[in-house]
């Protein structure tokens, strides 16, 4: 069992990014809010606009 545990501790890679590691969306940092709450609000109010004037066409 100790031997599978070490086997897939070796599989993690050291220096990268691992989803152990992730840390939760902090709301309180002005960058967090303008790139996951803002951005994707805008591109989905553009991406509408533009069908709706497509559509026109």
């Amino acid at each position: 069992m100790q031997t599978i545990s070490q086997l897939l501790n070796i599989q993690i890679p050291k220096g990268t990014p691992n989803p152990g590691e992730n840390t939760a969306l902090d709301l309180s940092r002005p960058f967090d809010i303008i790139v996951f709450i803002i951005l994707p609000i805008l591109i989905v109010i553009l991406f509408l606009i533009w069908r709706q004037r497509r559509r026109r066409k």
